[in-house]
């Protein structure tokens, strides 16, 4: 489903006044299988007497507009005792299950929410403001179900059935979708969608949400235009790829950069960027393009920085070389759980290329090519911040040793669950302040030395 299905349905969806989809449904005195089979039987009402190839001809406005018509007739026809906005609650769900993604529709047009997932036809829980929460929404079935996955994984032509049962892909607004459906699922087909922010969070965001203090942001500023390699570290939905975002916009606008993702998602602003993707095998099982590919081409198109929205895998050695022959200012994250859990786990992929270099070479390779590790948490109320800014120094004989500039200490819960904490410079003045200077960027020494209460 483009972008313009999607403007479309939100148009009908505001003129009806669309309410939180977490929100019971409201005045629907029918019992849940009872609502599902009278939406049943108005849609196969609406397919008996309207030729939808026909209409569909028409354009999408239009036929938009002729088939609500249409539906809203079907609907006020009912002998069912359903008040106004019953009726005008079903004839838009309908209308959903015929140009969209049914039930899912409320939840994609709510902007609060980050990630729907869906477990079974059963249960739809959605991620909001960091936290989970489970929706009302249910589909009829499993095969109602199966029926919106196809139209999702169809929409970016791929498939999935039991040959294929496993699909990752990306939507035409750049929310990312996994589906995973039986036999590899037990219970029945799961749906995940991580949701793609239509406006990017900036710096000022991240001062306001906590997520970092204006000092530690003034430092990386000045590591960016510097040109130094930064690693941003964190688990799953700690906000690696919004940090990521909002610290590309720090690079000036007159360089050339190259982006390499798994999956389209950065937003850069600046005007010089060529954003590269991999591609996944095709139904025979060939033609995939794989990141580490990705990385080593984009080594011969003149970049003045590599972005690599995540390491995963081989391709780390490739950035680690990049980063170490002139590539200086590349960005990348990676899954870990602390700063020298990072450089294990990069040190794990680097091996993953198989070149039989010894462990010594690579832990070189990263110390000489990484110069700062970001590690970003996701705290228990939904939060997320920014708790350690690692330098890192160099070699101690097979060692990288490393020291923290900035941390975030947690102290405790305060009201309504909010973690309480404070983030404090530790004293050390990072050794790249050298290069800061030499870049022609001052640095307080009043920066690393304050404490910030939360």
């Amino acid at each position: 489903m483009g972008e313009g299905d999607r403007s479309s349905i939100s148009v009908v969806g505001n003129t009806l006044g669309t309410s939180r989809a977490s929100e019971p449904r409201k005045g629907i005195g029918l019992a849940p299988k009872a609502y599902q089979e009278l939406k049943s039987t108005v849609h196969r009402d609406l397919l008996s007497r309207v030729d939808l190839e026909k209409v569909m001809s028409l354009g999408d406005g239009a036929a938009r507009s002729q088939i609500f018509s249409v539906i809203q007739d079907l609907v006020g026809g009912l002998n069912t005792p359903l008040s106004g906005m019953e009726r005008q609650q079903l004839a838009r769900e309908v209308l959903n299950e015929v140009f969209g993604l049914g039930p899912l529709e409320p939840l994609l047009e709510d902007p609060t929410i980050s990630d729907i997932l869906v477990n079974t036809h059963k249960q739809v829980y959605v991620e909001r403001a960091g936290l989970l929460e489970k929706t009302n929404v249910v589909f009829k079935d499993d095969a109602h179900l199966m029926q919106i996955i196809e139209r999702i994984v169809s929409a970016v032509g791929r498939r999935v059935d039991e040959s294929s049962p496993m699909v990752d892909a990306r939507l035409a607004d750049g929310s990312r979708v996994n589906c995973i459906i039986p036999p590899l699922a037990i219970d029945g087909p799961s749906l995940s969608i991580r949701r793609f922010g239509h406006v990017p969070l900036q710096a000022d965001d991240l001062l306001a949400n906590h997520t970092l203090t204006p000092q530690m942001l003034e430092l990386l500023k000045g590591a960016i235009k510097a040109r130094l390699n930064i690693v941003i570290s964190g688990g799953t939905g700690s906000g690696k790829t919004t940090m990521l975002n909002c610290l590309s916009g720090f690079i000036p606008d007159k360089e050339r950069i190259v982006t390499v993702e798994d999956s389209a998602e950065l937003h850069l602003k600046q005007a010089h960027v060529v954003r590269l993707e991999c591609r996944p095998p095709n139904v025979e099982g060939k033609g995939a393009v794989k990141q580490r590919q990705l990385v080593i081409n984009c080594l011969r198109m003149r970049p003045d920085r590599i972005v690599v929205g995540e390491v995963r895998g081989e391709e780390c050695l490739d950035m680690l070389q990049a980063m170490n022959t002139g590539h200086d200012g590349s960005l990348t994250t990676v899954h870990a759980n602390s700063p020298r859990d990072a450089l294990s786990r990069m040190e794990t992929m680097s091996l993953m290329a198989n070149l039989n270099l010894p462990e010594k070479a690579i832990r070189s390779q990263i110390a000489s090519a990484v110069t700062v590790i970001l590690q970003v948490s996701r705290m228990s109320d939904g939060t997320r911040r920014v708790t350690h800014f690692t330098e890192i120094t160099g070699m101690d004989n097979e060692v990288v040793s490393m020291q923290d500039i900035f941390l975030f200490e947690k102290r405790g819960i305060g009201a309504g669950g909010r973690v309480l904490g404070r983030f404090y410079a530790t004293g050390i003045r990072p050794k790249f302040a050298e290069k800061l200077r030499v870049s022609g960027i001052t640095v307080p020494a009043a920066l690393f030395d304050h404490s910030v209460e939360i």
